[in-house]
């Protein structure tokens, strides 16, 4: 066991400085981690000497790849349900706590941002990808929904870029992020360190970070944007699959992979991240957060979270068995359940 803290908050000069510290674990967070930065937050907004907010994470691999699963997972399993919610309950109050922060806050991302990663920098005022940036909400493929405010977010992305990612958990690079608005702003790799230093003063964040800026010319999204706009914005699950079968008989190549690989998700997950980008756009942020807990309460209480799990994270054998197994199959009053009140248990945000 390391004796290192797993995160990291400390005052650098006008910083509120915070280094995600878990980097054999990819920065996975865990809910002591989720405690420490929501309590840092809260005693920085107080403070004047604070100006803006910093947020990295350790290593050269990975931002923050997502939440603890397995801790999450081998919870449920034992029946711990309520321990396992406390989890992303915190969470959540956290990711709508920095959608809503008043001060500055700067991620600097460089490596992979994924799950729980997402959460605590998309949301901030200033996302900056570095050349390693390569964000992905992969969730469906393990039984689990594009959850930490993408509700909200993905939507909101152009060409239905949001539905695309949300449905096939595709990764892009800081080109893409970029050109579709997951990132404000592209540095080199190599000047993150020295950026994350000028943000330490007193002058302007926007001015500290274009010092450094770089355009990254185009993504690999980018000759897809029509393809992804017109079968991505069809206004039902079934008609997108359509769509994508049309262009992938016509020749398609990129719709052929996109439709293999949502075959391959879980069918509810899919269904539900599918609804998630319908309901998404008309919401406000706490909205979406609460919608995000009242399916993660059910998913908690499912089959295929745990299968997913079973299939990606221990065994590894990639041959998840869901139920049900095909899109075709599933029953639209199961999935609409996941979207229903929670009553006494519903997750209340301050403001």
């Amino acid at each position: 066991m390391s004796d290192e803290p797993e995160i990291l908050c400390e005052t650098r000069g006008s910083a509120g400085f915070v280094l995600l510290n878990r980097p054999k674990a990819l920065n996975a967070l865990n809910l002591a981690m989720v405690r420490e930065l929501a309590k840092a937050l809260d005693a920085w907004e107080r403070d004047p000497a604070v100006s803006r907010i910093v947020v990295t994470g350790a290593g050269e691999k990975a931002f923050c790849a997502g939440g603890d699963i397995r801790t999450l997972h081998d919870l449920g399993k034992a029946g711990r349900h309520d321990e396992m919610l406390a989890f992303w309950r915190e969470e959540y109050i956290l990711n709508a706590r920095i959608q809503s922060y008043p001060k500055p806050y700067v991620a600097l991302v460089d490596g992979f941002v994924m799950g729980g990663g997402v959460g605590v920098s998309l949301h901030g005022s200033h996302r900056v990808a570095g050349e390693r940036w390569l964000f992905a909400m992969p969730e469906v493929g393990i039984g689990f929904f594009p959850d930490v405010g993408a509700t909200y977010a993905l939507p909101r992305l152009p060409d239905h870029a949001g539905t695309y990612l949300a449905l096939t958990g595709d990764r892009v690079g800081q080109a893409d992020a970029l050109a579709l608005g997951l990132a404000t702003h592209a540095v080199p790799s190599a000047r993150m360190a020295e950026l994350a230093e000028a943000l330490t003063g007193s002058g302007p964040v926007d001015a500290a970070i274009a010092r450094f800026a770089a355009e990254p010319g185009p993504g690999k999204l980018a000759p897809e944007r029509e393809t992804i706009a017109h079968c991505f914005g069809a206004t039902t699950l079934p008609d997108i699959l359509a769509r994508l079968d049309a262009r992938a008989a016509a020749g398609d190549a990129f719709a052929a992979r996109a439709l293999a690989t949502i075959r391959a998700k879980s069918p509810t997950s899919v269904a539900i991240a599918f609804e998630q980008m319908r309901r998404g756009r008309a919401l406000g942020f706490a909205e979406a957060m609460q919608l995000e807990f009242r399916i993660v309460s059910r998913i908690a209480r499912g089959h295929d979270f745990y299968e997913g799990v079973r299939a990606v994270v221990i065994d590894k054998d990639q041959a998840p068995s869901w139920r049900p197994q095909t899109l075709e199959e599933l029953d639209p009053a199961a999935v609409a359940a996941h979207f229903a009140p929670l009553g006494e248990t519903e997750l209340v945000l301050g403001g």
